[in-house]
């Protein structure tokens, strides 16, 4: 399945990440995800939510 819905922690240097599929399982944590690294990793994604 693929990921549906993307959420995102903001903070100042360091983001977590999470992607849920439509059954509901989380396919995509990142607990680390520097700020420089964060639209590389959203841009390889298929559109979603």
């Amino acid at each position: 399945m693929s990921i549906i819905t993307i959420g995102i922690d903001l903070a100042k240097n360091v983001f977590a990440v999470h992607g849920v599929t439509e059954a509901g399982r989380a396919e995509l944590v990142k607990p680390k995800v520097s700020r420089d690294q964060l639209l590389p990793l959203i841009a390889q994604l298929p559109p979603c939510v």
